[in-house]
């Protein structure tokens, strides 16, 4: 059978882009002592600092930090070495006995970090309700015995009691008759999600200011080193990082493609489109406990507290 998973469950805290998921994490960081694993794909870049929204340096000095100005942009850095190398640092994270919170909504790395990686077919809704149903009815290790026999080196990853990803890889198994298999996550780590929901003119009112606010940070300046720097990488769009939104617009004002005013614009229309693709891929494509954000100070010292506790309490 496989091995028990003693250690608490790692918090994941995640939702689209503005939905205050860092400023959450950290609250409930500098409460619990938690190491917060930053699951954003820019972020780990030391020269992307206004425009990825990253942590302020009052903020890493706080808590610590991972997954933060730890590569240069001309370094390369995918999904799967981000989930590698995070389960590398929850496992010592966990040795210290300190809780461990992932805070990020690049939506890759969060499912490569849960779920681990392979050519995965969408959810099949028919297959998951009589997986369900089988599950309700008889027990989940008449599941794991059935996938013992479809599969028993991914059963051999596999604690009968986690019964989402027990159903999740039968759900693979019996909708690609066997052709997918999921690659096996060591160590094995439990995890608990909360994802953060809010209404969406809300979501887009917030996204319109904080794009403000970074301009008025210095996200023009920032974007201009960037440009003089790697002018010819940018033209040719060489480097994946720097084709990120809020940087590739105000690039193209910088070669007098628009005008400013119109760049501002753009950023805030295409971070609009890309926290509509993250919702849309976080309901869709996980499965994930999803909350309403919090509104006011007061609801976010509440919630602070009750995740906090929450998380205290399972370290007992």
């Amino acid at each position: 059978m496989p091995t028990q998973q003693n250690e608490a469950p790692v918090l994941v805290i995640t939702g689209p882009t503005a939905s205050g998921k860092s400023a959450l994490a950290h609250a409930v960081a500098l409460q619990t002592g938690a190491e917060i694993i930053s699951a954003d794909s820019r972020q780990i870049y030391r020269e992307l600092t206004i425009g990825s929204a990253k942590p302020t340096p009052e903020m890493l000095e706080e808590a610590p930090y991972h997954f933060i100005n730890e590569k240069d942009i001309t370094e390369p850095y995918s999904a799967g070495a981000f989930a590698t190398e995070a389960r590398e640092r929850i496992t010592q994270i966990q040795k210290r006995n300190n809780p461990v919170i992932v805070a990020g909504g690049s939506t890759l790395y969060l499912q490569g970090l849960i779920e681990g990686f392979s050519d995965l077919p969408p959810a099949d809704p028919n297959i998951r309700q009589q997986l369900k149903k089988e599950l309700a009815e008889q027990s989940s290790e008449a599941l794991y015995n059935k996938l013992q026999h479809l599969d028993p080196e991914r059963a051999a990853t596999l604690d009968h009691t986690k019964t989402h990803r027990l159903i999740r890889a039968l759900e693979i198994q019996l909708t690609t008759r066997g052709r997918c298999t999921l690659r096996a996550l060591i160590p094995e780590i439990t995890f608990t999600t909360l994802a953060l929901n809010l209404p969406r003119e809300e979501l887009y009112g917030r996204i319109n200011l904080r794009v403000e606010e970074m301009m008025t940070e210095g996200l023009l300046p920032e974007a201009e080193a960037l440009w003089q720097k790697y002018r010819h990488e940018i033209s040719c769009r060489e480097l994946p990082a720097l084709l990120t939104v809020g940087y590739q617009e105000l690039f193209d004002h910088l070669e007098g493609k628009t005008s400013l005013e119109e760049a501002v614009t753009l950023i805030k229309q295409h971070t609009r489109n890309y926290a509509k693709r993250q919702l849309t891929f976080l309901r869709n494509r996980m499965q994930l406990n999803w909350i309403d954000a919090p509104q006011n100070e007061e609801q976010f010292s509440q919630l602070t507290s009750k995740i906090s506790h929450q998380l205290e309490k399972k370290r007992l």
